[in-house]
């Protein structure tokens, strides 16, 4: 039996990490060596053999393939990353909530779980693994008034001295290869992803701070969730891993 798991019970490979941030028991630990992170891109070849899937949270996805690339190629400061990134409101699913109610949520914008997000350790264990060191970084969610969509926007240090030109080419080499990752000159935008398993993912430097500045947009019903986890099947039962999700944003 394969299993492609949406929750977040095998998302982290430490049993203690889970139960201190997520504050419940995990009742199957032993599952935890044998379950893959499903972030695709990344993850490819272990997914296709593996039996249990851990498909990413929409947050990690967008910020993951954000930072990943820059950490591959070790040019910036690992512990200097911050995460400021938006959600709409149907990230929070389908429960009732006073904070989710349209009259909450319209014509506002907030910052939650500051300092505390459950998915800060996803986060950091995976972009650890692609640097081969211990990640510590700053993430910060916010809800705003839209039904889906994932803007993440990532800071952080450059570690030597790299152009626009030379960043864009980093990840153009990167994500060649990758059907659903598309790097935009333009700063990408959450509707240019609606309806999609799409990722834009468009850069900037700030040659004033040394920063670099990327911002990625998923749909996280998508990308960060369902659309991901076809993308996931498919790669398991050998079929093309575009089929069922090979079409494009609703708009514009």
């Amino acid at each position: 039996m394969k299993v492609i798991d949406l929750g977040a019970d095998f998302r982290i490979n430490s049993k203690n990490i889970y139960e201190e941030w997520y504050k419940v028991e995990h009742t199957c630990p032993e599952l935890l060596k044998e379950s893959v992170y499903g972030l695709t891109e990344l993850n490819r070849n272990d997914i296709k053999e593996a039996s249990l899937i851990a498909n990413p949270g929409c947050y990690p996805t967008a910020s993951i393939l954000a930072l990943a690339p820059l950490l591959k190629s070790n040019i910036i400061d690992e512990q200097s990353i911050i995460i400021d990134a938006k959600s709409g409101t149907s990230g929070a699913g389908r429960s009732a909530s006073i904070g989710n109610l349209f009259t909450e949520c319209n014509e506002s914008i907030k910052a939650y779980s500051v300092a505390e997000h459950r998915h800060t350790p996803e986060i950091e264990q995976e972009l650890g693994n692609i640097c081969g060191n211990k990640i510590t970084l700053t993430f910060t969610p916010h809800l705003v008034p839209m039904n889906r969509g994932i803007l993440s926007v990532c800071y952080s240090k450059l570690s030597c001295e790299k152009s626009q030109e030379e960043l864009y080419e980093i990840y153009r080499n990167f994500y060649k290869d990758e059907f659903f990752v598309k790097i935009t000159d333009t700063m990408p935008e959450t509707r240019w992803v609606k309806g999609s398993n799409l990722c834009h993912i468009g850069i900037r430097l700030d040659k004033r701070t040394g920063r670099v500045i990327i911002a990625s947009c998923i749909d996280n019903l998508m990308k960060g969730a369902a659309g991901q986890a076809v993308q996931n099947m498919n790669l398991m039962f050998n079929l093309d891993e575009k089929t069922g999700i090979d079409f494009p944003a609703m708009m514009p």
